[in-house]
């Protein structure tokens, strides 16, 4: 058997019976058990398309609704193997209106099987199939033109297909392109060469299947690693768990933090099996280093002679997946690897038509098209180019309010902004200058809504802090908006980097020694999530005083609720755009009655409480 597992899909346009050459397959190779034959026999007579024949279809399309329209809905996925290989078999919908899942499916692919109805050739949704292949990176293609029996295995037909689809598909980047003529339902040349159709002289689709080599290179990648989990179940262990997204690894490597230039080597890995001495692409394990540096979820781990790029401004591929519409400015959140990142798409520079795979010009993008983007993210992001590495390229969107993922993008390349422009690490670190000031330091951020009392909890607490002999520095929102954030407005996008600067220089100044105390009402939690990953395990303290809209509305001297209450600011948290509420703040400061100086000395000692932990 050949040591590598293929992951294919089906994919094409409605009705042209992937399911059905999908169920073919899996009956001809004895995949099928008995009782999921019966239960096979049985909805044929309920469901069924075939007559007295068992309907193969019903096989891969589980969804009640799938049976009961007979077409997929959902992707589903199947493990079968043979004499020769694995594989894992992804039978992707044909329909427009589940293009999102076609996508899904592709970028999980290692190989695509895309068919074509003999008697209706290739249609628009079989070349959106097509070009979203290619942009997924996958670069090995089936052609599978179905149903030659209804035709009667004409052989002219089957050639004028394939010759339009081969003609199309040379403005993609398909390397291997194998055209095959099938009849699912009844098996010619699914799983043994047909002998109604003598003409052709090339293998089966398993035949196909079973030789195809499309990892051919991966392995010789450069090593990249996002970081899954840390793993700490003891004060003896620290550990990175994560799946290898391509190269290799082995005990005794350097190996640098794309995103800190941190370095380090590995002192063992530990797979499935145990402890092992090398680990390549597609294995899921867990490293440990010699030294401790500052690793977190959605760092991405490098060999430091092939250092993954940092950027924060790049052109994208996008194919987006949403009925609300894609427009430059809109805001997201960005999905790279393990880690999670405010992001915005900056300008549209071109519609794809999937008809002729020429650019277009576009305002926007709707629901399943395909297009070229550029974008920025709050913080830079360490990556690859997408035709280099399908894993550390690849992203998703996500909206904020709904959750919804909204596209899947493929970087293209970065803009602007220099990308071999690495961190330089200073001999003395932050632990060394807090050490001189004999405190630990830390980053306290204050959020809530206007009004809620953070800055007068925030300087409350930096006296207390300068009375106890701490070296202390407050940044303060509205002080900010004077200075550094001075040419900053109050839209989303200015709002993400208002956050983002505040939050770049807590850092400058933790790594000073200090404690920072910062005072933004920071509503976004995707904002609040990009300052805490600046930071190390423990030295982000979250504080959210929750204080009731209408308490804020009512302690409201300067009269900025009833403006925006009357329409007069755009944009206003809590009013006109909404306030995220932290999920797991390290300090929940609640307002309860009483003497408002008794509860304002109670909140400050409830920080100082967990400072001092």
């Amino acid at each position: 058997m050949i040591d590598t597992q293929l992951r294919f899909l089906t994919c094409g346009s409605v009705d042209d019976g992937k399911s059905t050459l999908m169920g073919r397959l899996l009956y001809e190779v004895g995949a099928i058990f008995d009782d999921q034959l019966e239960a096979i026999r049985k909805d044929t007579k309920r469901y069924g398309t075939t007559g007295e024949a068992l309907d193969f279809a019903l096989l891969m399309d589980g969804l009640e609704a799938e049976r009961e329209q007979a077409i997929t809905i959902d992707v589903a996925y199947r493990y079968f193997s043979t004499a020769k290989r694995s594989f894992i078999a992804i039978d992707c919908p044909g329909h427009e209106q589940y293009t999102r899942n076609m996508a899904t499916g592709a970028s999980d692919a290692d190989l695509a099987v895309i068919l074509v109805d003999a008697r209706k050739g290739s249609l628009i949704q079989t070349r959106r199939h097509a070009t979203i292949c290619s942009l997924m990176g996958l670069r090995n293609v089936i052609v599978a033109v179905n149903k030659m029996d209804l035709i009667d295995f004409d052989q002219l037909a089957f050639e004028r297909i394939r010759d339009e689809f081969l003609a199309f598909a040379r403005g993609l980047n398909f390397t291997s392109i194998q055209t095959i003529p099938v009849s699912a339902r009844s098996g010619d040349n699914v799983v043994t060469r047909s002998s109604r159709m003598s003409w052709y002289e090339g293998g089966s689709l398993l035949e196909a299947l079973e030789n195809a080599d499309p990892l051919a290179g991966q392995a010789a990648a450069p090593f990249r690693f996002p970081v899954q989990l840390v793993l700490r179940p003891n004060a003896d262990f620290r550990g990175f768990a994560g799946r290898i997204a391509s190269g290799e690894i082995a005990v005794g490597d350097e190996i640098v933090v794309a995103s800190s230039g941190a370095h380090s080597r590995i002192a063992g890995i530990i797979g499935p099996n145990g402890e092992t001495t090398r680990a390549g692409a597609g294995e899921a394990v867990t490293l440990r280093l010699t030294e401790e540096i500052d690793i977190a979820r959605g760092d991405l781990l490098a060999p430091s002679r092939a250092r993954a790029p940092l950027t924060d401004h790049f052109s994208a591929h996008l194919v987006w997946m949403s009925a609300d519409a894609c427009s430059a400015g809109r805001q997201y959140l960005m999905r790279i690897g393990t880690r999670w990142v405010g992001a915005s798409i900056t300008g549209i520079k071109h519609g794809l038509d999937v008809e002729t795979l020429e650019q277009r010009p576009a305002r926007g993008l709707s629901l399943n098209e395909i297009g070229v983007v550029e974008m920025s993210t709050v913080a830079q992001i360490a990556f690859d180019r997408y035709a280099d590495n399908r894993v550390t390229g690849a992203f998703i969107l996500v909206d904020r309010e709904t959750n919804n993922t909204v596209a899947a993008g493929m970087i293209q390349e970065p803009l602007r902004r220099a990308t071999n422009v690495h961190p330089e690490l200073s001999l003395v670190d932050r632990a060394a200058r807090a050490a001189l000031k004999s405190q630990s330091a830390r980053c306290v951020w204050f959020t809530g809504l206007s009004g809620a009392g953070k800055s007068t909890i925030a300087k409350e607490l930096e006296l207390a802090l300068h009375r106890s002999g701490r070296h202390t520095m407050l940044l303060d929102g509205d002080n900010l908006r004077h200075g550094l954030n001075s040419d900053l407005g109050f839209t989303e996008m200015d709002r993400i980097e208002n956050i983002r600067r505040a939050a770049e220089m807590a850092k400058l100044m933790t790594d000073a020694g200090l404690i920072v105390i910062c005072a933004l009402i920071s509503p976004f939690r995707a904002d609040r999530d990009m300052a805490r990953a600046l930071f190390g395990e423990g030295e982000f303290v979250e504080v959210f005083v929750d204080t009731p809209l209408e308490e804020c509305i009512q302690r409201d001297r300067k009269g900025l609720y009833a403006k925006a209450i009357a329409g007069q600011i755009p944009n206003f948290t809590g009013i006109s755009s909404p306030y995220e509420v932290p999920e797991q703040p390290e300090v929940h400061l609640r307002l309860v009655p009483g003497d408002r100086e008794a509860v304002l000395r109670q909140q400050v000692q409830q920080v100082m409480a967990r400072l001092n932990a």
